[in-house]
């Protein structure tokens, strides 16, 4: 049974942000990654992914429009590797690609009162999935009902006005894996083609637009169906997840899986999101984590989205 607090806010400092500016930062972007944004309106927000010439995911991101460009949302121990790696793209573009994650503060709202603790910022709250609105003091995005993102100024913060915190980080990353919604780590990088991780049923792939890395790859698991792995979210009642592989009993002697993301819960025990063997999840086969004797998987429900 989930356990959801009525209304929290938290502090986010597992994601980085990175600030993608210049006359040609849209169509960078948009020949980069798995996401249309040419056509992303400044009162959106995106989903996406970028890949490697294999199709692999090195990151995820949330694109959000700004004044002079795009922000990036992404994990925390990505945005410098990944700030260096996307710039060697740029050659001669117009384009400048910073580490902007010491410049803004991430606030998650969830809850009864979300929109309402969301307006103590200067922020009006988004009324559509993946809309934006922007104040004086930063940017709200809507990622579900009733659960946004603010994304505001460091020196604003300082000024105490993300001070209304009032949970941990742990318990927007449960919210996020409830939500379906997979974010590749550095542990996780180049592992998993968007489908694998749900991608193109969040709207994070376009296959109408042109090339990006990668992109024949993604194509081909899309209308080939080669996919082998899929997404599932689960409990486990280990009170860690120490371990990212995952076994299945009809596999055995060999890992099947691999954990996207963990949170713990308020009940105890972890939920986590991870990329199994579709032959393991049509023959009902016992998932376990970390070992062949190690704790069982319980599957839970995802989203219709996801």
């Amino acid at each position: 049974m989930d356990t959801r607090v009525s209304h929290s806010a938290a502090e986010l400092p597992q994601y980085g942000m990175l600030s993608c500016t210049g006359d040609e930062a849209r169509a960078f972007l948009h020949a980069q990654l798995t996401s249309d944004i040419v056509s992303l309106g400044a009162d959106g927000a995106r989903r996406a992914g970028w890949c490697s010439a294999k199709g692999r995911l090195l990151a995820t991101f949330l694109v959000i429009p700004q004044d002079d460009g795009f922000l990036l949302q992404l994990s925390r121990d990505l945005a410098q590797p990944v700030a260096k790696r996307l710039a060697m793209f740029i050659l001669r573009a117009k384009v400048k690609l910073a580490d902007a994650s010491s410049d803004w503060a991430q606030i998650g709202f969830w809850g009864a009162s979300a929109a309402e603790r969301l307006g103590a910022l200067g922020l009006h709250a988004p009324v559509a999935d993946l809309a934006v609105t922007r104040g004086a003091n930063g940017i709200a995005v809507r990622l579900g009902a009733q659960r946004y993102l603010a994304v505001v100024r460091a020196a604003r913060r300082e000024a105490g006005l993300a001070a209304q915190a009032d949970a941990a980080a742990g318990n927007w990353a449960l919210e996020e894996i409830r939500a379906g919604q997979p974010m590749v780590v550095l542990a996780t990088q180049d592992l998993f083609v968007p489908q694998m991780v749900n991608l193109e049923r969040l709207g994070a792939v376009d296959f109408k637009k042109g090339c990006y890395p990668g992109q024949e790859i993604v194509a081909r698991t899309q209308y080939r169906g080669v996919l082998k792995r899929r997404m599932v979210r689960a409990r486990v009642s280990a009170a860690a997840v120490p371990a990212l592989d995952v076994f299945a009993e009809d596999a055995p002697g060999q890992a099947s899986g691999t954990v996207v993301n963990a949170a713990p819960t308020p009940e105890g025990g972890h939920e986590l999101l991870a990329v199994v063997q579709i032959s393991s999840l049509e023959a009902a086969s016992v998932l376990r984590l970390g070992a062949p004797d190690g704790p069982r998987l319980e599957l839970l429900p995802l989203p219709s989205a996801a």
